[in-house]
């Protein structure tokens, strides 16, 4: 999510032309310099006229690690980071200080420390790009008193209570989706055909949004988390979704429809904005469906990996499936990392110094992984692990995912009736063959073509 623009990249590699043309190579420590000279020009540029974090197209090496998978697992080098160095400055060009936190505790302390951070991004959005400041909003970006007053508004919405109404519905599409699983036969896309469209349907029910063209927004869901081209091609996906979002909201002010965006229109009125009312559907439109259908493929490759564990699923109580769901949050971490936290003062991270201004990116997956809190193995999908303290899957303190429980509930239907109906569910290739997402913030499989 960090990088520089093009044009500025082009100045940094202009010493390393230069000593081709003179035909002989230069010291690494004259490099080193070269690139800190370069780099503090290029920071106060930064400083006098802003930086469009929607403009930049590239992301650092240094920066993918938290992003970078092995198959389910994240790269080994951000267990080592998390061993070694929990809170750790990333190198990365030009002097920005971005610093990656790693170890459970100390995400879990960032997390729940509203004083010293800010979640409000729009510094880095002045406008000059594809998306602006106006564009951003929700609850993800926004800080007290703004955040507090917008998730008062949806927060009823997402109870148990309230959600339980939902269940009848939500088997119901499941059952749809089965059916055209079972009709378009063996070497179907599990992905395309169930774990997509679930959670979408849900998502759109719930909003009271009526959208025909599943296609478009399963490409934008993907594109918007995806980092391959930096912030870029992300910010391009949430402005298209977003226009839409805007129109709907357009829409419902004159004729409010039975969901949440109505309820919200007849509960509120001009005291909510269409741009806090569009950020607000936003977060739980793209939330609710885009993260859920990565569970639910990924969830189902790893029960299929031991026979043991989808009988566990398929016969097993509602307490034995809640105890398989809560380890696939765990192993999973399909939400990489939280949104970015920008210190607000000089502090100190165990041990480790900020500087007001300073970036700190949290780990999701390091921090689900970390031994500390989820004891032996941490590795290993194991249905049976009791730890020591809660998983991050949907973050911590006053921006956790506002979603979770409805997450839980989909994942508690779909699994359960996916097995039952298939009980010889397999893999229709082998598991290398499979295509992971690798790079994206929300870590995710694109096609799961499965036989029964």
């Amino acid at each position: 999510m960090f990088g520089t623009p093009d044009r500025l990249h082009r100045q940094r590699t202009v010493p390393t032309a230069r000593r081709r043309l003179r035909g002989r190579r230069v010291a690494p420590a004259v490099r080193s310099r070269a690139r800190a000279w370069a780099g503090r020009l290029v920071a106060r540029r930064i400083q006098r006229k802003g930086i469009d974090l929607s403009a930049l197209t590239f992301i650092p090496e240094k920066a993918k690690v938290p992003l970078q998978r092995v198959g389910t697992d994240p790269v080994p080098r951000l267990a080592q980071l998390r061993a070694t160095d929990p809170v750790h400055r990333l190198k990365l060009p030009f002097d920005f200080r971005v610093h990656l936190v790693t170890g459970h505790d100390q995400v879990r302390a960032v997390l729940a420390d509203r004083d010293s951070y800010s979640n409000d991004i729009r510094h880095l959005l002045p406008g000059t790009g594809p998306t602006t400041a106006e564009d951003v909003g929700g609850l993800g970006f926004t800080d007290a008193p703004v955040h507090t007053r917008l998730r008062k508004i949806v927060t009823p919405e997402f109870t148990m209570r309230r959600l339980a109404r939902l269940e009848p519905m939500i088997e119901r599409f499941v059952e749809q989706q089965l059916d055209e699983l079972e009709a378009a036969g063996p070497g179907a896309d599990l992905a395309k055909l169930v774990s997509f469209p679930v959670p979408f349907q849900t998502i759109c029910a719930l909003l009271g949004l009526d959208l025909d063209d599943r296609d478009a927004f399963a490409r934008l869901g993907v594109q918007r988390f995806d980092a391959t081209g930096g912030a870029a091609g992300a910010f391009g996906a949430v402005s298209e979704q977003r226009e839409f979002l805007f129109d709907a909201v357009a829409r419902q002010r004159k004729e409010p429809g039975p969901g949440l965006i109505g309820q919200i229109i007849r509960d509120e009125g001009d005291l909510i904005s269409d741009v806090d009312l569009a950020g607000l559907a936003d977060g739980v439109f793209t939330g609710g469906y885009e993260t859920t259908a990565g569970m639910i493929s990924l969830s189902t490759m790893v029960l299929l990996r031991d026979p043991a564990h989808a009988a566990l699923v398929r016969g097993g109580s509602r307490k034995d499936v809640d105890r398989v769901v809560e380890e696939l949050l765990r192993y999973l971490s399909v939400v990489q990392v939280a949104f970015p936290r920008f210190a607000k003062h000089d502090l100190e991270i165990d041990g480790h110094q900020l500087k007001a201004g300073d970036v700190v990116i949290a780990s999701l997956s390091g921090a689900n992984r970390d031994p500390a809190s989820a004891g032996t193995d941490p590795d290993t999908f194991d249905p049976a692990r009791v730890p020591s303290s809660g998983h991050l899957a949907f973050g911590h303190g006053i921006h956790r995912c506002i979603g979770a429980e409805l997450a839980r509930m989909e994942l508690r239907v779909v699994l359960p009736a996916l097995l039952r109906r298939f009980p010889d569910l397999a893999l229709a290739v082998p598991a290398e063959e499979l295509s992971f997402r690798q790079l994206s913030f929300v870590f995710g499989i694109d096609e799961l073509p499965v036989t029964f």
